[in-house]
């Protein structure tokens, strides 16, 4: 059908287009309990258009998208594009270029089925006691195959995995009973790092039953380390964001420190272009676009924009892309010492948001565990708040790392002077 899409194309007097193919053979399992309760094979194509339009003599660009389904008879795919066409004379954009490049791209092999065995291997040896235990869980291990074709002559195909999975745990006394709600994606299963997160759900909802109201700290050093920690390197990578920029949202400029009277530890981020195990590790971005490595910021000093074609363009950037997997490197303190003195570490919110224009946090405590230098006390309620572009002076990274996913961060991160709301 892909092809057929391409011929109509072709023929459809548009200035230039893309094609997405992507084909998803899953394999999928719901328990209760160790129980299973069913299972499914899903197979799935799903192919997206983008029509271009030039617009005003080439001065202005127009475009649309749409789905097409891959069982459409050709007079229906006909009508979806000739829309798409009309539809591109509606969207006025400064001129830009779509990707020209190509390259043949690394597949990875495995198996879908194997990938699943694995998970169901793993949720089956986590340690459980009659007060905390697994309630349910639901495994989709996922293999890709995704083709991105142009009207430039870019034609890339890739196959990668993912993986995604969902785990109800739950942990109980004479009195109550929660139940905590958590995902964990990958490419295929790395079976160790999925044990170790559950198993910390686990002690995370034992002690959930034994919170105290979230003192009213005015200010104190936030703690953070869990995958939480993500929204914070996102939002200094947006900083960097060429559309960012262009708007003048960010003021961040290559060459010149983000901020002045450093205390803490200095940001370096950087795409990469694969790490181990991530869902990510496709070779190229949702535009077709080549990823690489490439420093973002070194030691609080940008040195690449990234985005999209678009903004890309109007800034003069060569061989832009999006970046799939990131890295935050770690700072000059242990674990241990990020954890001494006054300090609040919060594990688990109800959300955790960071404004990517303004740059403030916000999260309502869930859980947290409050260290006054000689005595730990489980909390729970009240909030964190606080504004980036200020607390980013004195932020302390673990020098070991951790990986979710598609990102590496320090295993640790200490944020100083955060503004924590309690309930007493």
């Amino acid at each position: 059908m892909t092809e057929k899409i391409i011929e109509l194309l072709k023929n459809s007097g548009a200035d230039a287009w893309e094609v997405v193919d992507k084909v998803t053979n899953a394999w999928e399992f719901y328990f209760i309990g160790h129980e299973l309760d069913q299972n499914r094979v899903r197979d799935v194509e799903h192919v997206t258009v983008k029509v271009y339009r030039k617009l005003e003599d080439g001065k202005l660009l127009g475009s649309a998208s749409e789905e097409i389904s891959p069982t459409a008879t050709m007079e229906e795919a006909k009508k979806i594009i000739d829309e798409l066409y009309e539809r591109a004379s509606y969207v006025k954009n400064p001129f830009y270029e779509i990707n020209k490049k190509s390259i043949e791209l690394k597949s990875q092999e495995f198996e879908p089925d194997q990938m699943a065995k694995e998970f169901i291997e793993a949720l089956q040896e986590i340690p459980e006691t009659s007060t905390e235990y697994i309630n349910s869980y639901e495994i989709f291990a996922e293999k890709n195959t995704k083709r991105f074709v142009n009207s430039e002559g870019v034609d890339m195909t890739v196959t990668y995995p993912s993986s995604m999975v969902e785990v109800v745990v739950n942990a109980k006394n004479e009195k109550h009973e929660i139940e905590l709600y958590n995902m964990y994606n990958s490419g295929t299963c790395d079976k160790e790092a999925l044990k170790k997160e559950i198993a910390l759900s686990l002690k995370y909802g034992r002690d959930r039953l034994t919170t105290v109201p979230t003192p009213a700290l005015q200010k104190a050093p936030l703690v953070l380390s869990t995958k939480d920690a993500i929204m914070v390197s996102q939002w200094v990578a947006m900083r960097m964001h060429a559309a960012m920029v262009l708007r003048k949202i960010s003021k961040w400029e290559i060459g010149k420190e983000i901020c002045e009277d450093v205390k803490g530890d200095k940001f370096t981020l950087k795409s990469v272009k694969e790490l181990p195990n991530s869902s990510r590790n496709i070779g190229m971005d949702s535009e077709g676009s080549i990823v690489r490595d490439m420093y973002i910021v070194k030691d609080n000093i940008p040195q690449n924009y990234w985005g999209d074609l678009q903004f890309s363009y109007y800034m003069g950037m060569k061989d832009s892309f999006m970046p799939n997997n990131y890295e935050l490197e770690g700072g000059s303190s242990s674990e241990a010492e990020l954890r001494t003195g006054t300090y609040l570490e919060v594990v688990e919110f109800s959300d955790f948001s960071v404004d990517n224009v303004t740059g403030e946090i916000a999260g309502e405590i869930r859980l947290g565990y409050y260290h006054d230098g000689d005595k730990t006390i489980t909390v729970s309620g009240g909030s964190v708040s606080g504004s980036l572009p200020e607390l980013i002076k004195d932020i302390r990274f673990s020098k070991e790392q951790k990986q979710y996913d598609y990102a590496v961060l320090p295993a640790v991160m200490r944020i100083a002077d955060v503004t924590i709301s309690g309930i007493e």
